[in-house]
């Protein structure tokens, strides 16, 4: 086999190729696009003759040439950036460092430990074009929190009725409100009439009486009040923040549509949906992330070390201690730990186990791992089977214990 090196950038690929025994035999640079894949293939092509000869060694996996890698045949490994940061340690004590020398470290680093990384998965076009949908979706409603975090700070100077009003302030109602009055005097002067618009407007549909009458009392509460020139400025402040939180509000509805109407077009959509506290997107971002290349794991612990779930132990002599996994896809994770509330709520197991471990003096956020972690090991029982979720399969073991246990 050869192994090659791959220091990519928006422009351009630094490459360095080695054989077993670490000899460089070729270093080259080419540019993005149509005439750099062509020369690498031509590359590749003078050095073997089949494309399963060749690993690849990138510090990402995604892009236009790593898919480009990943359909020729080559085995690419998407090598994690404080993986080959230590590596590079341990091989460069001055510091010192390039795009070439980083170009022979990647070829060396999948020469020699690629056994210890992940191949680049061969997930479907389908769960592509999902994983891009969910992270830009969700990148959307931590910008939006972000606004909205800054809109809550600045209202907090100069009209903190409106934040005792709105419980949360990216709401259709609050947005819809503070558009039109975004000023305690603006506030007090809405009408009954202007307040029932504005959340006609918003999109209420319902309580659009009762919701004014609320609206109407809080923003006339008196509070203090900063001078007239100062209170223009935050308005002309905070407006933009208010706009951007209310297109926000419907760019995420949208693309959260578009999510599903794609994710339930996908074989394994069924499975995701059938277990407990799964809904589209939520469905949809497991999907994405864990990927539907049924080789990927080797079997549920693996599934379950991705998702970050299952615990780390560190031992040495007489010392042994159990931690959470910290180095993880924080996008997957957080998924998981999203669905352990209403997972809990709908399901007697889950409910069961979470109750258990608090009983046993777990913490909210470690019960709830744990609970995530039982969840990820159940998802793939289920792809694994092709089996929709069962709750009595599930916890039947656990009930039957219980059962001898109160006997």
């Amino acid at each position: 086999m050869i192994f090659v090196g791959n220091d990519w950038s928006e422009g351009h690929h630094d490459v360095c190729v080695v054989t077993s025994d670490g000899q460089v035999v070729a270093r080259d640079v080419f540019d993005e696009g149509i005439d750099g894949v062509a020369e690498f293939h031509a590359l590749m092509a003078d050095l073997v003759e089949d494309p399963d000869e060749v690993a690849v060694g990138i510090e990402t996996d995604r892009g236009l040439w790593v898919d480009m890698l990943v359909a020729c045949g080559y085995h690419v490994y998407a090598l994690n950036p404080k993986s080959v940061a230590r590596f590079r340690e341990g091989r460069t004590l001055s510091g010192a460092k390039s795009d070439r020398g980083d170009a022979k470290m990647l070829a060396d680093l999948v020469r020699l430990d690629r056994y210890n990384h992940r191949e680049v998965a061969g997930d479907s076009n389908q769960v592509g074009a999902l994983k891009v949908m969910t992270r830009t979706h969700q990148t959307l409603i931590w910008e939006r929190q972000r606004a909205t975090n800054r809109l809550r700070a600045g209202l907090v100077e100069y009209f903190p009725a409106a934040v005792k009003t709105f419980d949360d302030l990216k709401s259709r109602d609050a947005v819809a409100i503070l558009t039109v009055a975004l000023t305690p005097a603006e506030g007090k002067a809405l009408t009954m009439a202007g307040i029932t618009s504005a959340l006609k407007d918003g999109g209420r549909q319902r309580y659009i009486q009762l919701t004014a009458d609320k609206i109407r009392n809080g923003l006339q509460v008196p509070h203090l009040e900063a001078p007239e020139p100062v209170t223009a400025g935050y308005r002309a402040a905070m407006a933009p923040l208010v706009g951007m939180i209310g297109l926000l509000n419907t760019q995420i509805d949208e693309l959260a549509n578009e999510i599903k109407t794609v994710f339930r077009k996908h074989p394994d959509a069924a499975i995701y949906l059938s277990l407990p506290g799964v809904g589209d997107v939520l469905g949809a971002r497991l999907l994405a992330e864990f990927g539907d290349d049924p080789e990927r794991y080797v079997d549920g612990k693996s599934r379950r070390n991705y998702a970050a779930t299952s615990p780390v132990t560190k031992a040495s002599g007489t010392q042994r201690s159990v931690h959470a996994r910290w180095i993880r896809n924080d996008r997957l994770h957080d998924a998981v730990i999203q669905i352990v509330p209403t997972a809990a709520r709908t399901s007697a197991g889950f409910n069961a186990l979470y109750r258990q471990r608090r009983a046993q003096g777990d913490t909210h956020t470690k019960a709830a791992r744990r609970v995530g972690n039982r969840f990820v090991g159940i998802l793939h029982g289920c792809l694994e089977t092709r089996t929709l979720y069962d709750e009595q399969t599930a916890w039947g073991h656990r009930f039957e214990q219980q059962n001898r246990k109160a006997a």
